[in-house]
């Protein structure tokens, strides 16, 4: 094994999923980031009634219901894209990656295409 070895190899360590499936580590990351992703545009988007609500029984404006809900929906539809962004940007390694995981949705989208382009197990 001496000719081994001589080039500096860069490891990355992966977490590897227990019998229970995700690592509680990676887990965890994903779920603050569905909280933050998901939860504040979905606050948003309810937030847009009651604002919508006060402003027009104020007389301040005179809103058409039409614009409350694309409004609403358009938050509502944001948080549902959250959702995907938390997975996709948390970090599925030991270490937890940046503040936003923007270099990690690549990554794993490419570890989730790589599972279903695997051969089916000879049996």
């Amino acid at each position: 094994m001496a000719g081994k070895g001589l080039g500096k190899k860069e490891t990355r360590t992966v977490a590897r999923p227990s019998k229970q499936g995700i690592p509680a580590a990676v887990a965890n990351r994903m779920a603050r980031r569905i909280a933050f992703a998901t939860g504040l545009p979905t606050l948003l988007g309810m937030a847009t009634f009651i604002a919508s609500y006060l402003v027009v029984t104020k007389g301040l404006l005179d809103i058409p219901p039409a614009v409350t809900l694309l409004t609403s929906g358009g938050f509502f539809l944001l948080g549902v894209l959250g959702l995907s962004y938390g997975v996709l940007s948390a970090s599925w390694e030991d270490a937890p990656g940046t503040l936003l995981g923007l270099e990690q949705i690549g990554v794993n989208v490419s570890r989730l295409r790589s599972t279903f382009k695997r051969p089916p197990a000879a049996g």
